[in-house]
């Protein structure tokens, strides 16, 4: 039976994730959609390129939330110590 090595960090695991959109939700209503472009430790956080800041909304009808609109960013960074979610998005 092979060994089990720890757990990956969470830095590996976004560091798999480079190069793919993703979202960065800080609050139930305010977040980053972007490009993840590099991952840092110290301090830690992601910078996200071809940016937006994404104002989501949910309401008793529909739960989950929706972005209900967009506001361009060229480069971002997002301390980690601030984020709620992080969301890999799926190519369409």
């Amino acid at each position: 039976m092979p060994k089990a090595g720890p757990p990956p960090s969470v830095f590996q695991i976004l560091e798999r994730h480079v190069g793919r959109k993703m979202i960065a939700i800080l609050d139930p209503s305010y977040g980053f959609e972007g490009t993840l472009a590099a991952v840092t430790r110290e301090p830690p956080g992601i910078w996200l390129s071809d940016a937006e800041v994404v104002t989501l909304r949910s309401t008793i009808a529909q739960p989950v939330p929706q972005i209900v609109s967009r506001e361009d960013r060229s480069e971002v960074f997002v301390n980690l110590s601030s984020v709620q979610r992080i969301e890999v998005l799926h190519e369409e």
